[in-house]
């Protein structure tokens, strides 16, 4: 049966009623879902050139051993309507900021502008459509230029960077930059995307076609708060009975194979976080175009903010053979489709490491229960193996 027609209808209420603050849950994340877990966890506060005050939050293992021979840091990026809490959705022997921290590494999470664990900005109130006017780009040129420089500051080291989906977009588009690229010394990207000409979804396609995105920009709707008084009526009735939640999911991203759908009720506690609707413009502009490519404001404004009628391509083949990259995707993945993952590598100069799951979609990467011995072990072998490696030179 396709659901794609009543949830394009539902998504488009969403969008349309999903206005308001920005939820505050009480406390940070460290207090929400990570100390009450066992794990030493602090709280960091920075702000990016453009004013954006972002959370972050250090996690180190329970052993005091591990903890006091603190390893290299770990910067985590979550992926779009997520923020770091995407990290520590399930217990601390499934979760990959949990694992990692156990395994000595020293986790930072990040959390982009606009989300529930960042804290506003210097001078605009989350009311303000300026607040909202950004895209992944800033995400990436801004957000985690500044998360990569404050964790380097902190640590003296450079470090690792784990990406999942649009944390992959900033990832990709960042390490284009030698003055950001040069404090990472390796990075792993869960459902790498740079293009996204080829998603296989069809409830993505059809808003694309539908224009949705353009339609709520008209209508001068900014911000894409799912947790709006009706944007939550509408999730409750999307998720009644848990089997229609899942339903829903797998018309996004593709089918997952081994998330446990028992939680979702829990992982809703936390998900989904507010974004803004230009950056959905953005993500959809590349469906449209098959370009990995800055925001297109049109010809004219181009011209202004570009000197050049299109907008300036993100090129990958930039990004340094001396990057070392390490890939995990899926076969039932409707996002980060195959086709589009293999013209990434096509583009890239080095040949990263690859992990290839058949039956995984976009959400198993993040949420199955047995990613830790499927993805998450491999994972940290090749990071133990870079260092190992730095270690020689």
């Amino acid at each position: 049966m396709d659901h794609s027609g009543l949830l394009a209808a539902l998504i488009i209420m969403l969008f349309v009623f999903s206005v308001g603050a920005v939820p505050q849950l009480g406390g940070g994340l460290c207090a929400h879902l990570i100390q009450s877990a066992g794990f030493p966890c602090t709280e960091h506060r920075t702000k990016t050139e453009d004013g954006y005050l972002l959370g972050l939050q250090r996690v180190s293992s329970r052993s005091t051993i591990v903890r006091g021979e603190m390893g290299l840091p770990v910067l985590l990026i979550h992926g779009l309507f997520m923020a770091g809490d995407a990290w520590f959705m399930n217990s601390a022997s499934q979760s990959l900021g949990f694992i990692l921290a156990d395994q000595g590494f020293d986790v930072w999470v990040g959390n982009v502008r606009g989300t529930r664990w960042s804290h506003g900005h210097v001078s605009l109130s989350v009311k303000n459509k300026e607040f909202w006017d950004w895209s992944w780009q800033e995400l990436a040129l801004y957000d985690l230029a500044e998360m990569i420089r404050y964790v380097n500051t902190i640590t003296k080291e450079k470090l690792f960077v784990v990406g999942h989906s649009q944390g992959t977009i900033m990832s990709l588009a960042a390490f284009t930059k030698p003055d950001i690229v040069e404090m990472v010394k390796a990075a792993a990207l869960l459902c790498p995307i740079s293009y996204l000409d080829h998603i296989t979804t069809g409830f993505v396609l059809r808003l694309v076609k539908m224009r949705v995105d353009e339609i709520i920009l008209a209508l001068g709707f900014h911000q894409l708060n799912f947790k709006s008084n009706i944007g939550t009526q509408i999730m409750d009735m999307m998720c009644d009975g848990h089997i229609h939640c899942d339903i829903w999911l797998s018309a996004i991203t593709g089918k997952n194979c081994c998330f446990n759908d028992s939680r979702i009720d829990f992982y809703l506690e936390y998900e989904p976080h507010p974004s803004s609707s230009k950056n959905l413009h953005h993500l959809f502009q590349m469906i449209r175009k098959g370009s990995f490519a800055m925001y297109d404001y049109g010809m004219w404004r181009n011209l202004m903010r570009y000197s050049q009628p299109k907008p300036p391509v993100f090129d990958i083949s930039q990004i340094p053979t001396s990057l070392s990259l390490w890939m995990g995707y899926g076969g039932n993945d409707g996002l980060a489709d195959v086709i589009d993952v293999q013209h990434t590598l096509k583009e890239l100069k080095s040949k990263p490491d690859l992990l290839y799951i058949e039956e995984y979609g976009h959400i198993d990467f993040l949420l199955s229960i047995k990613a830790k011995a499927d993805v998450y072990d491999g994972m940290i072998r090749f990071f133990n193996s870079v260092q190992k490696v730095s270690s020689f030179k």
